[in-house]
């Protein structure tokens, strides 16, 4: 029988520490002749990231790229894609330092990185910055610059080896025509042709693309074709089969599926024809959803909630999916029949995987749980699906409170902290995840909700948040809400809601302009429209022109909608949690509700986090955040827990 204890009270064995110290953030992989080259964060190192070198069996071998280095870009903020591995006689990793955004080389057995460009700032704000290195003519690799010394512009350049643009920007070659935003460089196997992606304001990588073809030349700028994309379509991954054949993936048909380019007939075929996502949003310079296997097969991630892995025959179209036991997976890297990949599942979370595409046996290099929970702590997800008000669907996970041997008092129905994830284009995808089994362990159940506008549900679903951001991701999120409690899952009065960044807009509009939660939380969370749009990067700089309206044209609808015009209407407790180094939302956007919330008398907690961006990457910090949320719940949900206290003003 179990033992029955009120619902978030109950005793867990996954404390906050394990939480944050026990995981690693897990990036790209890569073959190294017998071993693995793995991307790894290090939060007890202020969220620093490295190049971990394994053998094929999982054993752990050298750090490759050493302290102080961080292996991170800042390439549209959010980077991506900030190191490669070139083979040869002497094996080398070019990769991009964070601090100074500058490029290195360092043989991969080696210690002595050196630099392949110059510096280009002052007061850690480099001016020029480097993402997606790829294979370019020998002695050289191609990558996208970003060029803030002026208007924001971004090429894609041509980087020598030899060291020889460290003191010379000159020797950077410029190979395309300026655009706002560029991406995936791809040169064909010859040599002979390049393919990239670009896009212009106002536009997001998901809303349109082009994609660009021109003869390599040893000079010079190159004179492209746009060869697919456009208004309404976007165009993603350019990757060559061969020197004549050229995939990429469009949602030119509201799907985001694969079509193949044949150069010397400038032809194009749609390989795949159906209701589902091949690729995603690309937040992330240098994402990938596929690999080309050989020339007449593609390894493809496809899906909808969640991703399956299937071999693509170019030639037919026909698509043989692999069985395979992750809810996602992303390909990395292939060799002698084995795949290297990036896969989650609900038993072990996030993991590099080894994958015989023969036999389908496959064992994990790494993981980034580096402790899994007991089993008996962890929860089970189910993909709930109800109507908002129009009557159209909204999808959510949902993940009831779940520990062996304990139950809810007879009669109470649990806690819910409803999850709303950033972007806002983006999604929740089922796996293992430490934080959601910090709560259901505890007795308190969770629902991460994909409200209209999230990704992987096709383009009529994304533009659903079309100048409706605001609206109707909360009233999806507030329709998912009324289903639970409907159907008699989670209790109408402990209804907690929480999310970072445009999940935290959502948090905000949601307790500013509805009344079915009693508890917020806001990370880094967006308040302020106006001054998003005027403090913001430049990646986000019109963002708003598709989920609000351009501005300053629609500068009412930007006052009417943020939260910080109408905090007098918000009558729950809310916690706010911010970085204080944040670019992307500003700590003026938490300050400015935590006063009006103060002038209102409205219970609130501030927490600024020294040293943190977009995003909690320090183990202290993301200890403490984590237990502030819970003690914050308890306290509003009249429950007892084992974390320190949280004093609202």
């Amino acid at each position: 029988m179990p033992q029955h204890l009120p619902f978030g009270s109950w005793p867990s064995t996954i404390s906050a520490q394990e939480v944050a110290a026990g995981t690693k953030p897990l990036g790209g992989a890569c073959f190294f002749a017998d071993k693995l080259i793995v991307q790894e964060g290090r939060p007890a190192e202020g969220g620093r990231i490295t190049l971990m070198e394994y053998g094929t069996d999982g054993t752990p071998g050298a750090e490759l790229i050493a302290a102080p280095f961080n292996v991170r870009s800042r390439v549209h903020e959010y980077g991506g894609s900030s190191w490669m591995l070139i083979e040869g006689a002497t094996p080398t990793v070019v990769f991009a330092n964070f601090a100074d955004q500058r490029v290195y080389s360092q043989t991969a057995g080696g210690h002595d990185a050196i630099e392949l460009t110059a510096a280009s700032g002052e007061n850690a704000d480099p001016k020029l910055r480097f993402a997606e290195f790829t294979p370019g003519p020998e002695g050289t690799v191609l990558a996208i610059m970003e060029d803030l010394r002026a208007e924001p512009v971004r090429h894609i350049v041509q980087i020598p080896l030899d060291g020889s643009a460290a003191n010379d920007l000159g020797k950077i070659r410029i190979l395309s025509r300026p655009a706002r935003f560029v991406a995936a460089p791809r040169l064909n196997p010859a040599g002979t042709r390049l393919s990239w992606i670009s896009w212009e304001h106002p536009n997001m990588p998901w809303d349109s693309t082009q994609l660009h073809l021109a003869d390599f030349s040893e000079q010079g700028i190159l004179e492209d074709t746009v060869i697919a994309g456009g208004e309404e379509i976007s165009v993603m991954q350019p990757e060559w089969l061969d020197d004549d054949q050229l995939a990429f993936i469009s949602d030119a048909s509201g799907w985001w599926n694969p079509y193949l380019y044949q150069d010397s007939s400038a032809r194009t075929t749609r390989l795949v024809d159906r209701p589902a996502e091949f690729a995603g949003p690309l937040w992330q310079v240098g994402t990938s959803w596929y690999l080309v296997e050989n020339a007449h097969t593609l390894l493809c991630s496809y899906g909808t909630g969640t991703t399956k892995l299937a071999r693509l025959h170019s030639d037919t179209g026909g698509l043989e999916d692999l069985a395979l036991p992750f809810t996602r997976i992303r390909p990395f890297a292939l060799r002698d029949g084995w795949l290297l990949a990036g896969t989650s599942s609900m038993t072990q979370g996030e993991e590099i995987t080894l994958i015989n595409l023969e036999t389908l046996d496959h064992h994990a290099v790494t993981r980034a749980i580096a402790k899994l929970p007991e089993p008996s702590m962890l929860p089970e997800v189910e993909e709930f699906e109800c109507k908002n008000l129009s009557g159209q669907s909204v999808h959510a996970l949902l993940y009831r409170p779940a520990q062996e041997g304990y139950a809810g008092m007879e009669g109470e129905l649990p806690p819910f902290v409803t999850f709303v994830h950033g972007g806002p284009t983006s999604q929740a995808s089922p796996t293992l995840s430490a934080t959601v089994a910090y709560y259901t362990s505890r007795g308190i159940g969770v629902v991460d909700v994909n409200y209209g506008g999230s990704t992987g549900y096709g383009r009529e679903y994304r533009n659903r948040l079309r100048g409706a951001w605001g609206v109707v991701d909360v009233a999806d999120t507030v329709a998912v809400i009324n289903a639970l409690v409907a159907q008699g899952i989670a209790d109408p009065a402990r209804i907690g809601i929480e999310g970072g960044s445009a999940g935290g807009w959502t948090v905000l509009c949601a307790l500013t302009f509805s009344d079915v939660f009693t508890a917020g939380i806001s990370r880094y969370g967006v308040s302020d429209l106006v001054g998003l749009v005027q403090d913001t990067h430049d990646f986000e700089s019109q963002y708003m022109f598709s989920l609000v309206g351009p501005y300053p044209e629609a500068a009412d609808l930007y006052e009417k909608r943020a939260p910080i015009n109408h905090v007098s209407k918000i009558s729950c407790p809310v916690l706010l949690l911010q970085g204080d180094e944040d670019k992307v939302v500003p700590p003026a956007q938490s300050q400015v509700v935590a006063d009006a919330l103060a002038e209102r008398g409205i219970a609130h907690a501030y927490i600024l986090f020294e040293g943190e961006q977009h995003g909690f990457r320090k183990s202290q910090n993301i200890i403490k955040a984590l237990e502030s949320s819970l003690a914050f719940y308890a306290q509003i949900f009249k429950f007892q827990t084992d974390v320190p206290s949280i004093e609202l003003s």
